[in-house]
């Protein structure tokens, strides 16, 4: 070593001294880095990583290759288990190699003084800075464990190409986890971190493999690895997977829904600014209902029918009617579309699925599609599908109140008398229309509300043919209540949120109702089969029972196609987003709903079901045929006025949304297995029950998980002795006076001889219990 070499070491050892005794600041590392979030698929894989400037997915030092922290210590670190945090040795090396190369070749730096840099300092080249990282290295080497250290480096530490840390790094260059790397891809990592830039092997493969072989001769003298694994990494080109545009990844619309939902719910933070932070950097584990296979078909079906330039864009959402989770959700314009010049740039990013106003009312009428929920209010009143109307085309109607008006069929069709199951099947206007003033325009909307219609519908004279507004999303939703045999169960698209630790942020707990007498859904059903089986809806027949309805609005600004097997639920829609009308010469074809949105239906369904074992719909009772709600024997959810359900939201918006109200709120607390802590899993009074303003709900609230206790055996105690050891074990006595079958014992008067649950089994605390007891 030169003389100019020695002088500069002890000058930097006497600078040290002096800095140690300067900042005597106890140190602690930060707690939480930005961490993207994850958006799930409903099988659990990776739909997408959501993330600001930094791309960064943790993982423990013990699920990384073992090779992987070898490999950045043999380069960048050697004699990491040998010193403090500041290594004598390597700045001597690295002061003597840069001066015999005459520049800036080594730089010297331990891990923990990388580390230092990369969270507590800035990169600003200053003796200052240097002496200051030195000192605080030192300190962090007293203060943690090596492992500690070194995990939170290479969970740290920049690779290039947006991906910090080992985790995000592997997937970005191998598509893989960094539990899965090997030896060279080790080594080509490791040989990243001191010029991501000017060694990356997508732009610089040549420097890359280079970097990456200085990598592997310097584990071999290392005695890290053998002469012979060297010799045969050494012979092998650089191995990285095609580069990616992260910026584009699947189901855009739906992860911008799922965006828009974590931005707008207090459960994530108490300001927008909050959540988009927790989103962006909170490294979220978002869980939703999004199925990879019907998502993949949904795409294929919308884009393997809307081929011409010319064409129109569609959308389609499908959903579990068992469930109402939401498994496909898209629209066919390219979202990620950046030339300004092409024809659909205006609207590329525009959910058609769930296309509203600046006031976030829907844009889309739905036509005939919405005569459905027409023939279900109907049917409800006592209407039967018996009674016939006049399809004569025009005709003029006189609502109750209102001006007289003229109203015609499609293209001027004409018919004569018909019944309700041939005006279905045939999407009559002029015979719905008399339908829906028999019905009632508000009865009609107060049921298409009721079933999943989320619009400010009116009730205009004209709603039975579908003049008010709707979106995709509601269309699907409101359809799966006649599959669900009447119940409504709301939509999910988000199943439940956690962060890194694994706390439940947000659980989905979507409370099904009823809405519509089973008789009456499953006659709506068998009517709407036969529009595929010989009316509209032909082109859905799939070769398995399909239920739907066509729809076409004015000037064919919007065409539909909304069916439905016992499985599965999609609305489809096609139109120009202005509302321009589909025909020549804008369109190739002048469109409706029996042609693009039911073979796209056609294609989705037949695709998605295509493993699934067909199944019958249900069919009426002969007790309900008539499907009058006075002989339905399903209680229903009332529609109209009193109270509502605030069952499944977490008590603090239930709590403020009944005193906005003017209700009084009582909380009382209970376990429950089926709900989250804090959530609201019952009320008093029910319901649509008529309360006054002013008057007290009670809430019932989870409040964790019940204990789970063993029944007693009761048999032959006295009925108060029965009673009093259930009560001790925590469960609910229900005492029942009634004889005991022959042959009984003398001495049996009044002694319990049957009990439910049985005694031994293991029940929810507070589970009632009941005795048989002899009078």
């Amino acid at each position: 070593m030169t003389g100019r070499a020695r002088l500069l070491i002890a000058l930097v050892l006497v600078a040290l001294v002096g800095a140690s005794c300067a900042y005597t600041t106890h140190i602690r590392l930060p707690d939480e880095q930005a961490v993207s979030s994850r958006i799930l698929w409903s099988d659990g894989s990776l739909l997408t990583r959501v993330h600001g400037v930094e791309d960064r997915d943790p993982v423990k030092l013990a699920d990384m290759a073992k090779v992987l922290p070898r490999a950045v210590i043999a380069i960048e670190d050697a004699r990491f288990y040998e010193h403090g945090g500041f290594d004598v040795r390597g700045i001597a090396r690295a002061l003597r190699d840069n001066i015999d190369k005459g520049r800036a070749a080594e730089g010297g730096s331990t891990i923990t003084q990388q580390y230092v840099r990369a969270v507590l300092l800035s990169n600003t080249k200053t003796l200052k800075r240097k002496l200051r990282e030195a000192v605080l290295a030192m300190q962090i080497e007293d203060r943690y464990s090596k492992k500690t250290i070194l995990e939170r480096y290479l969970n740290t530490v920049y690779f290039g190409n947006g991906a910090y840390g080992v985790q995000a790094a592997a997937r970005t260059y191998f598509r893989l986890d960094a539990a899965q790397v090997n030896l060279p891809q080790a080594a080509l990592l490791a040989g990243l971190i001191r010029a991501p830039n000017d060694y990356d092997p997508f732009v610089h493969p040549e420097a890359a493999l280079a970097r990456r072989n200085e990598v592997i001769t310097r584990m071999q003298k290392l005695g890290k690895i053998s002469d012979a694994e060297a010799q045969l990494v050494l012979a092998a080109p650089v191995d990285v997977m095609p580069r990616t545009d992260e910026t584009q990844y699947p189901a855009p619309f739906f992860v911008e829904k799922v965006k828009h939902f974590i931005f707008n719910d207090p459960h994530f933070g108490p300001t927008v600014a909050a959540r988009e932070r927790l989103l962006f950097q909170g490294g979220l584990k978002i869980e939703t209902t999004l199925d990879p296979k019907w998502q993949v078909e949904a795409d294929v079906a919308l884009h393997g029918i809307l081929t011409d330039p010319t064409d129109p864009p569609g959308a389609l959402v499908a959903v579990d009617p068992a469930t109402g989770a939401i498994k496909a959700y898209t629209s066919s314009q390219n979202f990620f579309d950046t030339d300004p010049l092409s024809p659909a740039y205006s609207y590329a990013k525009v959910d058609l699925a769930n296309a509203r106003d600046e006031k976030g009312n829907p844009t889309r009428q739905p036509g005939s599609s919405f005569k459905p929920f027409v023939l279900a209010t109907a049917l409800e009143k006592g209407i039967p599908l018996t009674k016939t109307y006049s399809g004569a085309s025009p005709i003029t109607l006189h609502p109750p109140g209102q001006a007289p008006y003229m109203l015609e069929n499609f293209e001027g069709s004409s018919y004569g008398r018909m019944n309700l199951v041939d005006a279905t099947v045939d999407s009559v206007n002029t015979v719905y229309a008399q339908l829906g003033l028999d019905a009632g325009p508000g009865n009609i909307a107060l049921q298409a509300i009721a079933q999943g219609i989320n619009s400010p519908l009116k009730g205009v004279p004209n709603i039975a043919i579908g003049d008010e507004e709707v979106t995709v999303e509601d269309m699907a939703a409101a359809y799966s209540v006649f599959p669900a045999d009447g119940v409504r169960h709301p939509p999910v698209f988000v199943t439940r949120v956690t962060d890194p630790s694994g706390r439940v942020l947000f659980e989905a707990h979507p409370v099904p109702k009823i809405v519509l007498s089973s008789g009456t859904a499953r006659t709506v059903t068998g009517v709407l089969q036969q529009v595929v089986q010989r009316g509209t809806g032909v082109n859905a027949r799939i070769g398995r029972p399909v239920a739907g309805k066509t729809g076409t609005s004015d000037f064919r600004k919007n065409a539909w196609f909304v069916g439905y097997t016992p499985e599965l639920v999609a609305a489809v829609w096609v139109g120009f987003p202005d509302g321009s009308p589909m025909q020549p010469p804008r369109t190739r074809v002048h469109a409706q709903g029996g042609d693009w949105p039911a073979r796209i239906w056609q294609v989705f369904a037949s695709s998605a079901l295509e493993n699934v074992t067909p199944t019958l719909f249900k069919v009426p009772e002969a007790a309900s045929s008539s499907t009058s709600s006075s002989t339905s024997t399903t209680t229903r959810v009332p529609i109209g006025p009193g109270i509502y359900s605030v069952i499944g939201l977490d008590v603090i918006t239930a709590t403020k949304s009944l005193t906005d109200d003017g209700y009084q709120v009582v909380i009382v607390r209970a376990p429950s297995r089926r709900f989250s802590p804090n959530y609201v899993t019952a009320q008093n009074p029910p319901e649509g029950t008529a309360v006054r303003p002013g008057s007290t709900i009670t809430l019932t609230v989870a409040d964790g998980r019940p204990r789970v206790v063993s029944v007693p055996n009761v048999l032959g105690l006295l009925a108060d002795q029965a009673a009093f050891a259930i009560r001790q074990a925590g469960l609910d006595p229900r005492v029942v006076v009634e004889a005991q079958p022959p042959p009984t014992s003398f001495d049996s008067t009044g002694k319990a001889w049957k009990q439910s649950p049985f005694s031994g089994q293991s029940v929810d605390e507070g589970t009632p219990v009941t005795v048989w007891v002899n009078p």
